[in-house]
């Protein structure tokens, strides 16, 4: 096949001096119950190469699971409207700076965690530090993902939460996909990201995160929800 980058994203980038390249997997727009497994290999098995990273945004994982929710189905109770009133707004999406999503923060987490946390990031915010909360919370509540207008329908109104059994699901990917390709699942967006599962050690992981680092699979409607990382030919190096 031939492989084309997203709009506005680079097919190849260098890290450390190593040309990757990094190509997106376009699939059907995934639903709740799905097999993620049988998903993701019919589109990937024809893509990938022995020696490849197939790395797998977490959303369609958690979407396959169940863990994605129409906000208009959420009751947040008043705490979560409290709440989300102190938290930070900023261009990387909603957080939990809306009542829905800081409910299901409460749920995933539990109210004392959240409440522990919030107390602790008022503290911390006075004296000028920022992040504790998140770092208290978990990635859990890190990895809640708002409705934002730019993703794909029906994901654009619904509140889609982290996805259970990451590593677990990476190496039944790995298994299916014949066991010689690494496999990654990401929480990758245009201001970094991490892997929260994966078959690769903690270094592929810390470079797989710096190969990803500018989101080659976009933040919009490019319903590419999955990708290749492979190691760049000298011409396409360039």
């Amino acid at each position: 096949m031939t492989a084309t980058p997203n709009d506005g994203k680079p097919l190849v980038r260098d890290v450390a001096g190593t040309a990757f390249e990094r190509i997106p997997i376009r699939t059907h727009v995934v639903m709740d119950g799905e097999d993620i497994v049988e998903v993701v290999t019919r589109y990937a098995a024809p893509v990938v190469a022995p020696g490849d990273t197939l790395f797998v945004t977490e959303k369609i994982v958690a979407i396959t699971q169940g863990r994605s929710f129409p906000v208009d189905s959420i009751t947040a109770r008043p705490l979560a409207h409290t709440l989300s009133k102190y938290v930070t707004k900023t261009s990387h999406g909603i957080g939990l700076g809306m009542p829905e999503t800081m409910e299901m923060a409460l749920r995933e987490c539990g109210t004392p965690r959240i409440l522990f946390a919030a107390a602790v990031a008022a503290v911390s915010k006075a004296l000028g530090r920022k992040g504790d909360f998140y770092r208290i919370a978990g990635p859990k509540a890190r990895g809640i993902d708002g409705p934002t207008h730019n993703t794909i329908p029906p994901y654009n109104t619904q509140v889609v939460l982290v996805p259970l059994r990451s590593r677990e699901i990476a190496h039944e990917l790995q298994a299916a996909l014949g066991g010689q390709i690494e496999v990654a699942i990401v929480d990758i967006n245009d201001f970094g990201g991490n892997v929260l599962g994966s078959t690769l050690t903690a270094a592929g992981e810390k470079q797989l995160v710096g190969i990803l680092a500018d989101n080659p699979l976009g933040q919009n409607h490019e319903s590419t929800p999955l990708g290749v990382v492979r190691p760049a030919r000298a011409s396409d190096a360039g």
